[in-house]
């Protein structure tokens, strides 16, 4: 497996386990919910109840969009190498080792750094439909494209 490949197998599992823990979170702010319902009622058991629900939607909001990264991320998983720098592309610059997907940071795969942004980022857009040997610049770093997978 390439460094392109694991890269990408290294999005999944955070992405995975994001969707995971996002799940959890809403099961136990449910049966909160549940158990506060049985509860006396009064205003502080409505108040706390609120709260939980007003927090649920939040998750479930936080979990929406993790999912859509998911479908984001699966459709690149068998883009070919390209010439040119595109959604999926892995791009080795004089200063940084980039992956072009979804808005992840950074992470260590087989012990280098590689930073996952969206290409609708400031530096990825910039990117888009670059070549190796191309350059750009951004907040006053100059970026050199080295090459892509």
């Amino acid at each position: 497996m390439n460094l392109k490949q694991k890269t990408y197998q290294h999005c999944l599992q955070l992405i995975n386990i994001r969707i995971t823990e996002l799940k959890k979170v809403l099961d136990e702010l449910s049966e909160g919910i549940k158990n506060d319902s049985k509860s006396s009622a009064g205003d502080k058991h409505e108040t706390s109840r609120a709260m939980a629900q007003i927090e649920q939607e939040k998750i479930s909001r936080q979990l929406a969009e993790t999912l859509e990264q998911k479908a984001v991320l699966e459709k690149l998983e068998h883009i070919l190498p390209s010439p040119k720098i595109i959604k999926g592309s892995l791009v080795k610059t004089n200063t940084l080792t980039l992956y072009i997907s979804i808005p992840l940071g950074r992470m260590l795969v087989d012990n280098t750094p590689v930073f996952a942004i969206s290409p609708q980022s400031p530096l990825g857009a910039q990117l888009m439909g670059l070549e190796p040997k191309d350059s750009t610049r951004i907040n006053g770093v100059n970026y050199f494209i080295e090459s892509i997978e």
